[in-house]
């Protein structure tokens, strides 16, 4: 175990969420450690009853959802908090072991005091989604657990391999990477679906828009052999603030709710201060908690 870990790690909450089912799909957006702020979301999501009937995560929403799934309140933000610098998990073991800067096996078959709960996972009364950017077409595609079966961990760390740092996951002989490269917040897929109750957890605030560079050669020259994949990651900034903009009208329609950072943390993806993560973490907890009355009316009436 590191011996650097969050000062105030015995403040998150244990627990198991209800055997209540919520008719509402949750998108999860991603960000790496920008997720603590989702974690903090979903534990207080949790601990107010409410479970979605289907959750679709990308990159680090994709294994924020997983926790969240399988009802372990607390599990994902008290790994990130305990373990950000055990190099199994972030650094050259990490590498070494998943061919990636995070160790997806240690965090799933090497950490026994959070062991995690597959059987409450695989409960087919909650539906999970998963969204990893096909390699070969550039496309992202929507891994249903109840469809894939075991292979929805390899989707899940295809989810969250970052372009650039990871190797590539091959799921049946196609390469993936990072869901986010296609689909940074996949409400779309939510709406096509026809769920009515759609709730969004962003990992920026809503008024955060990207720089759109111009200058894509280094993605070009790294990705050559992988032309469409190259182009949709060059178009990726691009495509994000067109979500933002339409997810902004959206949220004003009631068409879906948007949980969001209440005020900016200047958070890198990879950010090793565990005292900032920790206040990200509480951030998302007491923004959701402000916000359960308004959610449930959402929801319910």
């Amino acid at each position: 175990m590191s011996k650097k870990i969050f000062s105030k790690i015995d403040k998150i909450p244990r627990g198991r969420a209800s055997n209540k089912i919520s008719k509402l799909c949750l998108v999860l957006e991603g960000g790496a450690f920008r997720g603590l702020y989702s974690e903090g979301v979903l534990d207080a999501l949790m601990l107010a009853g409410i479970n979605a009937e289907c959750t679709i995560g990308v990159s680090a929403g994709a294994m924020n959802g997983m926790n969240y799934v399988s009802g372990q309140i607390g599990r994902a933000a008290r790994i990130n908090l305990t373990y950000r610098h055990d190099s199994r998990y972030i650094g050259l073991k990490a590498i070494k072991t998943n061919k990636g800067v995070v160790g997806f096996d240690f965090v799933m078959n090497q950490i026994d005091e959070e062991a995690f709960d597959e059987e409450t996972f695989f409960d087919r009364r909650k539906r999970f989604v998963v969204v990893a950017t096909n390699c070969l077409t550039g496309k992202p595609e929507y891994f249903d657990r109840d469809q894939v079966g075991d292979k929805i961990y390899d989707a899940v760390s295809a989810s969250a391999s970052m372009p650039f740092i990871s190797k590539m996951v091959e799921i049946e002989g196609i390469p993936y990477l990072d869901g986010g490269c296609s689909n940074k917040i996949p409400y779309r897929w939510a709406l096509d679906q026809g769920y009515e109750k759609i709730i969004v957890v962003r990992t920026r605030p809503s008024s955060f828009r990207r720089k759109v560079k111009s200058n894509h050669l280094v993605t070009n020259r790294v990705y050559k052999s992988y032309p469409e994949f190259a182009e949709v990651l060059a178009r990726s900034d691009q495509d994000y603030n067109r979500q933002c903009d339409e997810l902004t009208i959206l949220n004003s329609q009631k068409r879906l709710y948007v949980i969001s950072p209440s005020v900016f943390m200047d958070v890198n993806r990879l950010e090793g201060d565990l005292e900032k993560l920790g206040q990200l973490y509480k951030l998302g907890f007491d923004d959701t908690v402000r916000q359960i009355k308004d959610i449930m009316a959402y929801l319910y009436l």
